[in-house]
């Protein structure tokens, strides 16, 4: 089996990667960073945690985004489901492109989405009862992450293979 030969399937292959690493990356770091914030107001009073691990759970929305988008390539391009399609390069490329928006963006706004979280942790912290107050600072980072998720979406199944 020759690579070049198959670069177009490698480059779908890439585009998939790309949308499950930088965008799970990306909810990573934010759910961390959110976590610290928690894990000192629970410290200080388990009461809250609850509320603050809500919260913390937001960023990693963006990585199932990634991993929506991986699935649905590798089905598109027949990795899950059996024969493997013949994907030219330019298809291969094009897919690539496709999987960068969710990508990229998961990989930024779940990092954006950990620091916006954590700071409403510390909301909660101080004034519990301003809670749904709190949760829509982070939530306003989740807006982008859904454009992203869908322009990949219905550009991966525009995509003729």
């Amino acid at each position: 089996m020759n690579i070049l030969e198959n670069l177009g399937i490698v480059y779908a292959l890439l585009g998939a990667a790309v949308a499950v690493l930088f965008a799970g990356c990306g909810s990573a770091i934010g759910v961390g960073i959110a976590g610290q914030a928690a894990a000192g107001v629970v410290t200080e009073d388990p009461s809250k945690f609850a509320k603050v691990l809500v919260i913390q759970l937001l960023p990693g929305t963006q990585g199932l985004y990634g991993l929506l988008v991986g699935f649905i390539t590798l089905s598109k391009i027949g990795i899950l489901g059996g024969g493997i399609a013949d994907i030219s390069v330019q298809t291969g490329l094009l897919i690539l492109a496709a999987c960068l928006p969710v990508g990229i963006v998961g990989l930024i706004s779940g990092k954006s989405q950990g620091q916006a979280a954590a700071a409403s942790i510390g909301i909660v912290a101080k004034k519990p009862d301003q809670f749904g107050k709190a949760m829509l600072f982070p939530a306003m980072v989740e807006t982008y992450a859904i454009l992203s998720l869908l322009i990949s979406f219905l550009a991966v199944n525009g995509i003729q293979v």
